[in-house]
């Protein structure tokens, strides 16, 4: 599975975001791995292995989330609002797709992307860091793509509201935009 090598690094960040916990992290890479192997005559040579490996990665994770019971946490849609119009209200003018953005992941911007809701963490960890497309990831999710747009919506919009201090502070958008 030399192959799987250089996919290694970006598995395990991913994993490690999902999960939360490094011991789970490295269970479910070393989890979609054998999986991976097991069904490797299944990948299409010529496509994508960063993103058969993180589908695959995905699937184990959400699926074991089912298995366990566990669901998860899940934002009743009146605060989701809310926290979109405090983020329009906060005119960040910041988006989650520009390269400053992606480039400045510290532990302020990590701890962020952890407090997401499990819904919203993964597209916008699919999407935002490994760069997989809307369909890339409706398939990965097992969810129709506009499900993926709208939790990509949201999950970015929690973030530019809890990170708009941190981004005038590190000088990503003017001090003197509303507050």
């Amino acid at each position: 599975m030399e192959l799987a090598t250089p996919h290694l690094r970006t598995m395990y960040a991913v994993a490690l975001r999902m999960t939360a916990n490094e011991k789970a992290a490295e269970d479910l890479v070393q989890d979609a791995l054998l999986r991976a192997f097991r069904f490797f005559d299944q990948f299409e040579k010529g496509t994508n292995l960063k993103a058969w490996l993180i589908k695959i990665m995905t699937n184990i994770f959400l699926n074991g989330l089912k298995k366990s019971g566990r669901r998860p946490p899940l934002v009743a849609i009146e605060s989701m609002d809310e926290l979109v119009s405090e983020a329009d209200d906060h005119g960040t003018g910041i988006s989650s797709s520009e390269p400053a953005f992606r480039e400045c992941l510290s532990d302020t911007v990590a701890r962020a992307l952890d407090e997401l809701p499990v819904e919203y963490r993964v597209p916008v960890l699919l999407c935002g860091v490994d760069g997989l497309s809307y369909v890339e990831i409706a398939e990965a999710m097992q969810c129709p793509v506009g499900t993926v747009m709208s939790r990509l919506y949201r999950g970015r919009r929690i973030l530019e509201r809890r990170l708009a201090g941190y981004a005038r502070e590190m000088g990503f958008i003017d001090r003197r935009a509303r507050t």
